[in-house]
């Protein structure tokens, strides 16, 4: 396996299981133009490597994330002198950006976040395109946009409010208020707090692993009637799975299951 290298991302695979860690922990992992397309790159070779079945997102440094490097506003707009242009340029980069983070919700192997600290703007962004989202005590989370005059625009107007109640995401992007991790696990937005970021890493990599242990196509069909079902009707989405198991299913993962099960031991499957 030819692991890539990235200049904003480390990246390692052990065990069937990839770490990625977001790596300007002296910018607090600000999010930065060079950022935002490795993290699609990243993504889409996790979704493409046979040996990954799981990954762990995670932020180097003090931080998790600080959101997006401001510096990258200068550009967004293009260089045009006709507004029109400049709004179309801007546009056509908030495209760009959203489709760099949707390839992480769009890896079909389970993306489980690991926040500790700072996780604001781009960053709630970022962790709710991930299957699952675990925090240390000291994690905090905002929707910081509103305070710099924008609205939010990259995904989590779109995403978290198929994650918590409405009326709580209102709340937060209206406000731009400081969410601690105990409120996010109250709420449903992380599943379980850690005391500290060794603790964090350790657990959820644990919990990675065994999802690394399951059948992978069965794991990979499971994210896809998950993400369908969030964005479909129930009609359509029982639809969908009857299609899918009636030309998906493994009757090699499921003879090894079902032997596995009845031995008391655990099932070994094919990537």
């Amino acid at each position: 396996m030819a692991i890539p290298e990235f200049e904003t991302l480390t990246l390692s695979v052990e065990e069937q299981v990839a770490t990625v860690a977001l790596n300007r922990p002296d910018k607090a992992n600000s999010m930065n133009a060079v950022m935002w397309p490795e993290l699609q790159a990243c993504f889409e070779w996790l979704d493409a490597e046979p040996g990954v079945r799981a990954v762990v997102l995670a932020g180097n440094g003090k931080h998790f994330c600080s959101g997006l490097d401001l510096a990258m506003f200068s550009g967004l707009g293009g260089e045009s002198d006709d507004p029109a242009r400049r709004a179309e340029a801007f546009r056509r980069n908030v495209l760009r950006m959203q489709d760099n983070l949707s390839a992480i919700e769009q890896c079909r192997k389970p993306v489980l976040a690991a926040i500790h600290n700072t996780c604001i703007g781009g960053g709630v962004d970022l962790v709710c395109c991930c299957d699952m989202r675990y925090a240390t005590e000291d994690a905090w989370f905002a929707i910081r946009e509103i305070d710099i005059g924008m609205t939010a625009d990259v995904g989590t107007l779109q995403r978290m409010p198929k994650l918590v109640a409405d009326g709580i995401v209102r709340e937060l992007a209206y406000t731009g208020r400081n969410m601690d991790a105990e409120e996010a696990r109250d709420i449903g937005f992380v599943n379980r707090v850690f005391p500290d970021r060794e603790t964090l890493l350790r657990e959820v990599t644990t919990i990675a692993r065994g999802i690394a242990r399951k059948a992978p196509l069965a794991v990979r069909g499971t994210k896809e009637m998950i993400l369908y079902a969030r964005d479909h009707s129930v009609r359509d989405g029982l639809n969908y799975i009857a299609t899918w198991n009636a030309g998906m299913l493994s009757e090699v993962d499921l003879t090894a299951g079902v032997q596995a099960q009845a031995s008391k031991q655990q099932a070994s499957f094919e990537d």
